[in-house]
């Protein structure tokens, strides 16, 4: 019953699929790939819901405010928000993420990084406590959830307008003066949810000679939507 060892169990099953996603060929086996990417999405997602708990156990009165979370869509905050949040910034800091300019992502990686290594201290420092004294939280361990806490408050704050999590469009509209924030900030939320849907549909349907044509075998599509190709026809 005791939240460090849930914790240490659901950290093993972490790092276990993990080792299984970097042991295997993404181009020869694409659908083993998305099931291990789906198996590692859930298991994060189990592990923060324990660290949440964990904190609200250890710092409950040294958390970070979250009083931005009421303008995120409903949709989202039910969706596991924290989980979409470290994914981001793995993607930001592997330079995968596309709506990105790259003065943007000058400055965001850094902080992307931090977030991502204070997860693997917390991820270490619990385990270790997890293994000696599995009920108790001395000062150390305080202060690694406190930072941890700041930084994925400040991450999910000023990342999540650019992930759409806010119904705003990624921080390259409001440069480029496509939108202004007056204009996003009357716009219904789950808008944004909507629009990269339609933009599948529009891709199979009204523009079939595209990047998503259906006319093609896998092989000669795009790696970046070949080894969704069942599931592209499925939706067509």
């Amino acid at each position: 019953p005791r939240l460090l060892s849930q914790f240490f169990f659901a950290d093993e099953r972490v790092t276990r699929v993990v080792a299984e996603i970097n042991g295997l060929d993404a181009e020869l086996d694409p659908q083993q790939y998305l099931v291990l990417l789906n198996q590692l999405h859930l298991s994060q997602a189990h592990l923060l819901a324990i660290l949440e708990r964990i904190m609200e156990e250890c710092i409950p009165t040294q958390r970070h405010s979250r009083d931005y979370l009421v303008k995120f869509p409903e949709e989202l905050l039910v969706d596991n928000l924290g989980n979409h949040m470290l994914f981001a910034a793995e993607c930001l800091l592997a330079g995968t993420f596309l709506d990105v300019e790259e003065a943007d992502g000058a400055q965001l990686r850094p902080q992307a990084r931090n977030l991502l290594c204070s997860l693997e201290l917390v991820r270490t420092v619990l385990r270790e406590q997890s293994l000696s004294q599995p009920g108790s939280y001395p000062e150390p361990v305080r202060a690694v959830l406190v930072q941890f806490d700041r930084l994925f408050a400040e991450f999910e704050l000023r990342w999540g307008p650019g992930l759409g999590c806010w119904g705003c469009p990624p921080p390259r509209a409001l440069c480029l003066g496509y939108l202004t924030q007056e204009m996003i900030d009357g716009y219904e939320p789950l808008l944004m949810f909507t629009i990269p849907r339609l933009a599948i549909i529009s891709g199979l349907l009204i523009y079939p000679e595209g990047p998503l044509s259906l006319e093609r075998s896998p092989e000669q599509m795009s790696r970046v939507f070949s080894p969704f190709y069942n599931l592209l026809k499925k939706i067509r």
